[in-house]
């Protein structure tokens, strides 16, 4: 209802206007959703914040304005409650007209951008070489969510994986692999994923306790640098061998990613080491180029330094994330620039912000936006591990939630005496499996923490996935019970009568207030909530009213409810990444 709130804000301006005169004009209303249903659905607040300057009393104030108020087509007569808050409360005919006007809408009344823009999402950015992990959970799942929401509203979204495919581990790994096993440098699919992760550990620990292995390494990666044919060969073998095993994850979490990684702005980083000198802003010490920032300092309280160029000569992370940034907004045009990453990375990306706002590389119309996400825990409360101390598979995580829900699905069909095919069974603990973990994740609030538990996200009962896939599911149980299809209903008028169906219509109406909201906060745990407000809305209603049995013409009023239900829930959850399943 947001285009209902919008039109309630605007008249609340004119009446606040024509109470008070033109000394109010852009004086916001304060109008919010009421906290309580039995106090209506809206509540203006502006009396209690005026009543200091125009020395009156609140409730004289809030009298006026409802004076000066004509909002007769869509509230009940107002109400000055408590000390002049106005309480609004919306008329049933036009709830009934709102739903009515939604039913053809493919979009359920939700409007596209007013002015969409070029948005890039940085998420998922695994490392070539070394195996997803949990660590990886957090932010594919979310920025996937986060690009899904602005490309249904219309913005021109490039999802880019920020790989870390370039620098001192491939010089490393080659050096390592030329010794113990030199066909992974020239033959493709000659290690799997598994043995060169075990690989690369043995190159760290050589490297971390061996000088001329040092030495070695690093001449490799000067002849990758420089194009050598034979280590350039074997660094694109490594890079696409992680990349296949990348993509399987990525289709099993159904995740389109366009891969660009650090490699690929190899060649400008000597430009932004260039353009910062002249800028005025490098500083040298103990022989490495930096850029000193405000607000950062060390324990012992001396300025911390940006370093942009190591005493080698080397780049680091902090370069190559500048010559990212210059490229997104001066190639890729973007407007807003989101990057998903854990909030361990938070001063790091202030860091590089402020390098490139005193630069002047961000133009006025460019917004930058780190999303930070809080850790995985298990369910003793610390980060996951395997038994082993190492970070769990992603695959392995993922594999288990659908071997879970597959075990659950049987239990329960055997209980209930259904008889279902192994292909039903395969599909639906897939989806559900897959489903249960993205929920689980993305329906807390992505700033915390949170403990990974396959019984509680798993659950039918709760806020969680399997609980609203089952709402859809019934609904359209209803469907198949009655014989009914639901795209044949027409553009039936909506009669609300229950009070059920009074909570449920207007729920139904704030999906455009919540999808609104996300765009701007990036938090879509916000989605799940409205998601899991309107399944339970929407049980309470099926258990309190005669839908199939009900005399004409509620019980199409009632279908059509059912109808616009579901498909608020498949939108939503598509939002989410999440599919959805008409039986289960």
């Amino acid at each position: 209802m947001n285009a209902t709130q919008e039109k309630l804000k605007a008249l609340l301006e004119q009446a606040l206007i024509a109470a008070f005169g033109t000394d109010l004009a852009g004086v916001d209303p304060i109008l919010v959703p009421a906290s309580n249903p039995k106090f209506g659905d809206y509540q203006a607040n502006v009396a209690l914040s005026l009543s200091k300057k125009l020395g009156l009393q609140p409730r004289v104030i809030a009298g006026a304005i409802v004076e000066k108020l004509d909002v007769s087509e869509i509230c009940e007569p107002l109400e000055i409650a408590g000390p002049g808050f106005i309480n609004l409360k919306l008329k049933t005919a036009y709830l009934e007209a709102q739903l009515n006007a939604i039913q053809a809408d493919l979009r359920l009344g939700v409007p596209a951008a007013k002015t969409p823009k070029r948005e890039i999402v940085d998420f998922s950015s695994p490392n070539i070489a070394k195996e997803m992990h949990v660590g990886h959970l957090r932010s594919t799942i979310i920025g996937d969510s986060i690009a899904r929401i602005l490309e249904f509203l219309g913005h021109d979204v490039l999802r880019l994986n920020h790989v870390g495919d370039w620098g001192t581990q491939f010089g490393m790994l080659i050096a390592y692999l030329r010794e113990v096993y030199p066909d992974a440098l020239t033959t493709a699919n000659a290690l799997d994923i598994g043995d060169l992760v075990s690989f690369y550990r043995k190159a760290k620990l050589r490297f971390d306790t061996d000088e001329a292995f040092q030495e070695t390494a690093r001449q490799e990666v000067v002849r990758l640098q420089a194009g050598a044919e034979d280590t350039l060969h074997a660094w694109k073998l490594l890079c696409e061998q992680s990349r296949r095993e990348f993509q399987i994850i990525y289709e099993l979490l159904d995740i389109k990613l366009i891969e660009r990684g650090e490699s690929f702005y190899n060649s400008l980083l000597s430009g932004v080491v260039e353009d910062l000198e002249k800028s005025g802003l490098l500083v040298e010490n103990q022989g490495a180029k930096c850029v000193f920032l405000e607000g950062f300092t060390n324990r012992e309280g001396e300025p911390l330094p940006l370093i942009v160029q190591k005493s080698d000569g080397g780049y680091n992370y902090a370069t190559t994330d500048l010559a990212s940034l210059r490229y997104r907004i001066q190639q890729d045009e973007a407007k807003r620039i989101i990057y998903v990453t854990d909030a361990g990375q938070a001063n790091h990306f202030a860091q590089f912000f402020q390098v490139a706002r005193k630069a002047g590389w961000i133009p006025n119309d460019v917004e930058l936006v780190h999303v930070p996400f809080g850790l995985v825990l298990g369910e003793d409360g610390k980060r996951i591990k395997t038994r082993f101390g190492d970070s769990v598979r992603l695959r392995d995580l993922l594999d288990e939630a659908v071997s879970r829900a597959h075990a659950d699905l049987k239990t329960r069909l055997q209980k209930e005496e259904r008889q279902e095919t192994e292909e039903f069974i395969n599909e639906v603990a897939r989806v559900v499996g897959i489903s249960a973990v993205k929920y689980a994740d993305l329906s807390q609030n992505r700033t915390s923490n949170y403990i990974f538990s396959y019984d509680k996200m798993l659950d039918l009962k709760g806020n969680t996935a399997p609980y609203m896939l089952y709402v859809y599911a019934r609904i359209h149980g209803i469907s198949r019970k009655g014989n009914i299809n639901f795209k044949e209903l027409g553009n039936n008028a909506v009669l609300l009568q229950h009070e059920t169906e009074l909570a449920l219509a207007k729920y139904l109406l704030q999906l455009d207030e919540v999808i609104s909201s996300v765009e701007q906060d990036l938090l879509p745990n916000r989605l799940c909530e409205y998601l899991f407000e309107l399944s339970q809305k929407f049980n309470q209603f099926y258990d309190r009213c005669s839908i199939l049995q009900a005399e004409e013409p509620q019980r199409t009023s009632r279908l059509v409810l059912c109808d616009l239900t579901a498909r608020t829930l498949k939108l939503g959850l598509s939002l989410l990444g999440i599919q959805v399943l008409e039986r289960m």
